[in-house]
C-alpha cells in the first residue's frame, strides 16, 4: 500500500469530480505550477489510481477497476508469454559466450550441464572477465557464472506478475522458465523459456490495447 500525501489525495478528488481534466487545470485549482505537480501525477499514474490520455487529460481509476487489472495480471501465465531461452554449455569459453550474447542480443545466457540448468552468466560477468586480463579463449564460463542454487527461477505456471516481481526484486534482466525433473531423488531444472523485461513490456502494451 502507498501512503499518499495530502496533495495527492486532493488531486485524486479533483480528478474524480472533474474528469477528464488536464494537468494545467489541476494546477490552477490547487494554485500551483504544473511542474510542481509532475511527480505527484507520476506517482498516482504509476500506482494505477489515475489514467492519463494524451490530449484529453486524467481519469480517476476506482479501486474496483484497479482490482480487475491486478487480477488479470495474475491470470497471465509466464509459460504463455515466454520467449525462447538462449543456452550455452558450461564447457564453452568466455569468448564463445561473448559471441553468442552479441549474436542473440540478450543480457544473460543460461548455462547448462548435461542439458540441465547449472548457472547463468550476465554481461557484467563477461565484462569483469575481460577486464581481469584472463585469456577469454581458454577460460570456461563455468569459472565466472553464478551457480545453482543462487539463480532466480520461474515456473511456467507462475504469473507474469510474479516473474516481474522477481526481476525487480533481484535487479536482473530476465528469469529462466523451468520444468523440474527428479532423477535418482535429486531435482534438476530443464530450461524451456525465459521472461525478460522486454516480454513484460510487450505484454503491458497488449493489455493497454
Amino acid at each position: 500500500m502507498i501512503e499518499l500525501k495530502n496533495r495527492q489525495l486532493e488531486i485524486l478528488q479533483i480528478v474524480k469530480q472533474n474528469q477528464p481534466i488536464t494537468s494545467e487545470n489541476i494546477a490552477k485549482i490547487l494554485n500551483v505550477s504544473r511542474s510542481a505537480l509532475r511527480s505527484d501525477l507520476s506517482i498516482l499514474t504509476m500506482a494505477g489510481m489515475l489514467e492519463a490520455k494524451p490530449k484529453v487529460g486524467y481519469f480517476y481509476v476506482s479501486e474496483e477497476e484497479r482490482k480487475k487489472i491486478s487480477n488479470y495480471l495474475h491470470t497471465i501465465r509466464s509459460g504463455n508469454v515466454m520467449s525462447l531461452p538462449v543456452v550455452i554449455d558450461e564447457k564453452s569459453t568466455v569468448y564463445e559466450a561473448i559471441v553468442m550474447m552479441f549474436l542473440e542480443d540478450v543480457g544473460s545466457l543460461y548455462v547448462v550441464s548435461g542439458g540441465y540448468l547449472a548457472g547463468v552468466v550476465s554481461r557484467k560477468d563477461l565484462l569483469k572477465a575481460m577486464i581481469g586480463g584472463a585469456d577469454i579463449n581458454k577460460v570456461p564460463i563455468s569459472v565466472i557464472m553464478t551457480r545453482m542454487p543462487n539463480i532466480v527461477i520461474c515456473y511456467p505456471t507462475e504469473s507474469i506478475y510474479e516473474a516481474a516481481e522477481k526481476i525487480l526484486l533481484h535487479q536482473i534482466d530476465s528469469v529462466p522458465i523451468v520444468e523440474e525433473k527428479v532423477i535418482n531423488g535429486e531435482g534438476f531444472y530443464k530450461v524451456i523459456g525465459r521472461v525478460s523485461k522486454t516480454n513484460i513490456t510487450n505484454q503491458f502494451v497488449e493489455i493497454g490495447k
